[in-house]
């Protein structure tokens, strides 16, 4: 099966870099309330979440997950807000789509809110942190930022950002799916458009 990282691949030729100290000064030292929590979650997924799968699932509400082995981009996200925060993005937005379904997009046709799917889709996850006022202007990006794109011009993803890097940065050091699992790389972004840039900390962190 052709995974979102072999389109990225074949579309630019570029490569996914683990390691690259020579980017080394793009970034910039230090981290803001709620991000180590949120980055060592996100990390702990590397080696245990090792497959790209956007299979539908039955899922428990809430809490409900896919095995901890495989998921999709967002999947990435919502564990690491579980793990970190205790926050649970399934329950959330089955809410807030319930009491405002037609603020939602439409592009899959549904006529009603599905607690199975509805938070593993980042069109969705977009709209819920925008209606909060969690988005914010493109004047940089810190450790710790929900950085959402599209792919191809249309294919869907978010990351977590792991390392500040500024506005005009063409790499951009991440923790995500795109195929073979979580990883953490510096993702080449003149792959993607449609850039946008949240931050989302709860106020009670995970104890």
């Amino acid at each position: 099966m052709t995974t979102r990282r072999d389109m990225l691949g074949g579309l630019f030729g570029l490569p996914f870099l683990t390691d690259w100290p020579l980017l080394s000064t793009l970034t910039r030292e230090g981290v803001s309330t709620g991000t180590t929590e949120l980055l060592k979650a996100a990390r702990g997924q590397i080696g245990v979440t090792t497959l790209f799968d956007p299979a539908y699932v039955s899922l428990d509400y809430p809490g409900g997950d896919v095995p901890e082995d495989r998921g999709v981009c967002i999947d990435v996200v919502i564990r690491a807000y579980r793990e970190a925060f205790d926050f649970d993005f399934q329950k959330a937005i089955h809410e807030d789509m319930k009491a405002h379904f037609s603020a939602y997009p439409k592009t899959w046709g549904l006529t009603r809110t599905d607690r199975n799917i509805d938070h593993r889709r980042v069109p969705n996850l977009e709209t819920w942190l925008s209606r909060r006022g969690h988005e914010l202007e493109l004047t940089g990006w810190e450790a710790g930022d929900l950085m959402t794109c599209r792919l191809g011009g249309s294919l869907p993803h978010v990351v977590i950002v792991s390392a500040p890097s500024e506005a005009s940065a063409t790499i951009l050091k991440v923790i995500h799916n795109i195929g073979l699992g979580t990883h953490e790389e510096w993702l080449p972004l003149k792959a993607f458009t449609d850039f946008r840039r949240f931050r989302f900390v709860p106020d009670v962190p995970k104890t």
